[in-house]
């Protein structure tokens, strides 16, 4: 018994060392938040980062459609840049005019309906727990069969893990970059580590296939693994981690 928990305790090490290695070794990467008057083409001249590149990374189909308040996710980038706007014509004049017109061609005898006064209400907002930290996508759907636990268990680390058929889809969380993708870690078959916006990663284990590679910058939602088994047998099931810098956190508290 004594050798089995020296080998378990040497396992629980190794892990730990490893995804402080990797913690360290990531690039950054930003959200830049569209303003009125930014384009995908602009924003993507700014970061010096491919347009079309930037639309796939953020599940972008119509760049033409991109909304104001949009978050796209600039891989590679340090920091926020000032990205330059298209001013819109000023309509105040014309409006003017328009107004002005109006009131020529209305004629006092015309009868007109009065117009009845809407209040608007506004819906007090409730701030609760889920607020107040990232929401990400579950990786696929199935049962819990294992819960969160700050005490890792040997080949399984501080994860949830989520029963599945055997070479079923796993999705992106969210969108980031990967920095591993491999099985050279003890335990977990096939390995994926996706680095995301502010210090937050999330971990893919147990997989039968990679669908990525170390470097890939991935969007929500895009498949990166197919499920698979544990390295000790058993039912087939995901490894799910989040991790917020190098502490691993619930990721229930993350999913809708």
């Amino acid at each position: 018994m004594s050798v089995v928990n020296s080998v378990l305790k040497m396992r629980s090490i190794f892990l730990l060392g490893f995804f402080c290695l990797f913690l360290i070794a990531c690039e950054a990467g930003i959200y830049h938040t569209v303003k009125p008057g930014q384009t995908l083409f602009r924003i993507s001249r700014t970061y010096a980062v491919d347009e079309s590149y930037l639309a796939r990374v953020n599940g972008i189909s119509n760049p033409s459609q991109l909304s104001v308040g949009t978050r796209l996710y600039i891989p590679g980038a340090e920091k926020a840049l000032a990205v330059p706007v298209i001013k819109a014509q000023s309509a105040s004049k014309s409006g003017s005019a328009s107004t002005k017109r109006k009131k020529v061609l209305s004629s006092p005898s015309q009868t007109q309906k009065p117009k009845t006064a809407v209040t608007k209400v506004k819906t007090p907002v409730v701030k609760t727990k889920a607020t107040q930290v990232k929401q990400l996508q579950w990786p696929l759907r199935g049962k819990v069969v294992r819960s969160f636990s700050k005490q890792a268990v040997a080949g399984s680390g501080k994860g949830i893990e989520i029963a599945v058929r055997s070479g079923s889809n796993v999705a992106a969380a969210e969108a980031g970059k990967v920095i591993y993708s491999g099985d050279g870690v003890s335990g977990y078959a096939h390995l994926i580590i996706l680095r995301h916006e502010n210090d937050l990663f999330t971990v893919y284990g147990f997989n039968r296939k990679n669908l990525v590679k170390q470097g890939d910058f991935v969007s929500k939602g895009e498949r990166i693994a197919l499920s698979g088994t544990p390295p000790a047998g058993g039912q087939s099931r995901l490894h799910f981690e989040v991790r917020k810098g190098k502490v691993a956190v619930n990721p229930i508290l993350y999913l809708p």
